[in-house]
């Protein structure tokens, strides 16, 4: 009896080890029993206050962290308004290891003053966002010798003076990632600054920078060549230039988005300069044509290719990329709006990548059913976009051969039917993930299909879908229970009712939502925001482009639509989820 006691112990203290704060804290709430099992040592090594945000005061974060000081590796006060007095209490903390308080409008310079002087041995410091200036510049390299990972994203009052401080004291020779994005204030000389402060940097993010220049990048590969990993993104005036100086790293993933003055040059130097890149996302590059892909082909390391948006690319191109050794390794290939592409690109997809899989063919007008066909035989598939594409209901039969597909995307699909997705779902067992948002032809029947055969549900978009009604949903809640992630936005025939079964039914839902949901009451949606960490909620009518009105009646273009005045909005977010490599 005693040892089916501790087991039973040992199994819900476990289980707390995955749950929120807030979670934790309601939990100790149920007896006394389970207060003192949420009261042990190691809960308390991570602490996020962001998702309790504006919800526990100040006081009982004090008194926590108080209390468990020696215990805390990690703080997250991420978006949290707290009062400045409130951040003292982390320097209790003296073996904190990471820190986050982005976004914390109450953070202040004297504020990290009391951390700096109080947790010596910070590895990972995030002050994105905030209205630190040079004097907490100043304060880093006095204080965290050991810093390895700071993130300065969006915080413009600090100067190029700021960045001269990191060379002070023992300085920030141990940073290895640095985040500048939108530090537009940021001059030339400010990079030659931390090229002399900080030589150790391996991955290097700058977005949301269209006064970066070639010679900012110059200024600061002469002295900080170890650069592994570099994101440039919002950097307009990037050229080929910038690739010629950064011949001196030994780059393994690099990331450019929306320029056009990368051309097919750079890619020379890569096939001479860069033979271990694994990752390239060279999204919305215009410059980039089939002579680009040739020039990959030789690069043995590749697992990742993100070439979406870049239009001049054709199967050519793809052919020539593929014949290479780099098609043996890829893993993720991302061809969005590469609207060149046709069916024999698909076919060599399928005999030249046997470890592919996730593939992106959004907007590739071109693909028929024989491509769909090649896609099937690409055996290690496990996710596939076909959004915007010609594929119909025969297409989804044909894919339904495939198996072990866990992913699937037909997003603007309009010759798709309920008869199609029915089909694939009964063969989808393992489905994971579905987008048939904006298919406006669909109905209630392939919410039960769903219900029936995927079971395994987590993330739903069914958004521009207007024939949905509460009572698929409620079989939907009552048999997925495993959702996370759904979307209904623009289903205008939902009601209250849904909200309520999907309470009872996923409890681990996580991001709901439901813009354009005439028949949702405010009342209900704010009753579900304390349900979720990300929601999306307002009752406007539907945009002109859903092609149906607030009843979900074909608008044709005699109809006169003009948006709701004083359309209700809420709109909540406690948290967002992020990774370079799902952005890919």
């Amino acid at each position: 009896m005693k040892g089916r006691l501790i087991t039973i112990i040992l199994l819900v203290t476990s289980i707390f080890f995955y749950l929120s704060l807030k979670d934790v804290i309601i939990c100790g709430q149920v007896n006394h029993a389970w207060m003192l099992m949420t009261q042990l040592n190691s809960l308390w090594n991570a602490i996020d206050f962001s998702s309790v945000k504006n919800v526990i005061p100040d006081k009982y974060i004090v008194s926590t962290l108080q209390r468990w000081r020696l215990n805390v590796l990690r703080l997250n006060f991420r978006g949290c308004l707290l009062r400045p007095k409130t951040f003292r209490s982390v320097s209790h903390c003296r073996n904190l290891q990471e820190l986050n308080v982005s976004d914390c409008p109450t953070f202040t310079d004297e504020s990290m003053r009391h951390i700096s002087e109080g947790c010596p041995g910070v590895l990972c410091l995030n002050l994105s966002n905030t209205t630190i200036t040079n004097r907490t510049m100043r304060l880093l390299p006095r204080h965290f010798h050991n810093l390895q990972n700071l993130s300065l994203a969006y915080c413009r009052r600090f100067t190029d003076k700021g960045l001269q401080y990191l060379n002070l004291g023992n300085g920030c020779h141990k940073l290895i990632y640095l985040d500048l994005s939108g530090c537009t204030q940021i001059s030339v000389q400010g990079f030659r600054y931390i090229a002399n402060s900080c030589t150790g940097i391996m991955h290097l993010t700058i977005n949301d920078m269209p006064t970066l220049t070639d010679n900012c990048v110059k200024a600061l590969v002469e002295k900080c060549s170890r650069i592994t990993s570099l994101v440039f993104t919002g950097a307009p005036h990037i050229s080929d230039c910038t690739f010629r100086a950064l011949s001196a790293c030994k780059l393994r993933k690099i990331r450019f988005e929306g320029n056009k003055r990368v051309t097919d040059a750079s890619f020379k130097f890569i096939d001479k300069n860069y033979p271990n890149l694994s990752h390239i996302y060279m999204a919305d590059c215009k410059g980039i044509t089939d002579s680009s892909l040739r020039s990959l082909s030789p690069l043995k390391q590749l697992t990742v290719l993100n070439l979406a948006n870049c239009v001049r690319i054709g199967d050519m191109g793809l052919k020539q990329f593929l014949d290479g050794p780099a098609s043996m390794r890829i893993r993720e290939l991302n061809l969005s709006n590469c609207v060149r592409l046709s069916d024999a690109s698909v076919m060599k997809l399928s005999e030249r990548c046997p470890n592919l899989n996730y593939l992106s063919l959004r907007n590739c007008e071109h693909l028929t059913a024989q491509g769909i066909g090649y896609i099937v035989n690409i055996f290690s598939l496990v996710s596939i976009d076909l959004s915007g594409t010609d594929i119909s209901n025969e297409g989804l039969n044909v894919l339904s051969r495939h198996k072990k597909l866990k992913e699937l995307s037909v997003s603007e699909c309009y010759r798709i039917t309920d008869d199609g997705i029915q089909a694939f779902c009964k063969s989808s067992l393992i489905l994971e993930h579905l987008d048939v948002s904006y298919c406006s032809q669909l109905s209630d029947m392939i919410i039960k299909a769903l219900a029936i055969y995927c079971i395994n549900l987590t993330s739903l978009s069914i958004a521009g879908c207007p024939k949905i009604t509460d009572s698929a949903m409620e079989m939907l809640s009552a048999k997925c229970h495993y959702l996370h992630i759904l979307d209904i936005s623009g289903c205008v025939l939902l009601t209250d009712q849904i909200l309520e079964d999907l309470q009872i039914g996923c409890k681990q839902l996580r991001i709901l939502k439901m813009q354009y949901c005439t028949n949702i009451s405010k009342k209900a949606a704010q009753r579900m925001s304390s349900k979720v960490q990300q929601q999306e909620y307002n009752t406007n009518d539907p945009p002109r482009w859903f092609g149906y009105d607030r009843e979900g009646n074909p608008v044709t273009e005699l109809d006169n639509i003009t948006s709701s005045k004083g359309a209700l909005e809420l709109t909540v977010k406690k948290s967002t989820y992020s990774s370079e490599d799902q952005a890919a």
